[in-house]
């Protein structure tokens, strides 16, 4: 299976939710905090960050993993 590369361009600021707690009905982690749900996507990094400095937002630059995709086809199986 290939994976796409169709949203590698994005830059994309997460809000950290801070002290999850359990629900006591399900039992799943929930939090009161809704800035865990937000994620904002933007162009390029010089955008993100101006926002960030903009809007006084702590940030964070995580460099992304970039994998080299192999382009393969079902016929290499028998051409070798």
């Amino acid at each position: 299976m290939q994976s796409g590369t169709r949203k590698y361009n994005k830059w994309i600021i997460e809000f950290i939710t801070e002290k999850p707690g359990i629900n006591p009905l399900m039992g799943w982690e929930s939090s009161t905090d809704t800035y865990s749900e937000i994620k904002l996507e933007f162009n390029n990094k010089e955008l993100a960050i101006d926002y960030a400095k903009k809007n006084k937002i702590n940030y964070e630059l995580i460099k992304s993993n970039i994998k080299k995709i192999n382009k393969k086809s079902y016929a290499d199986n028998f051409t070798k």
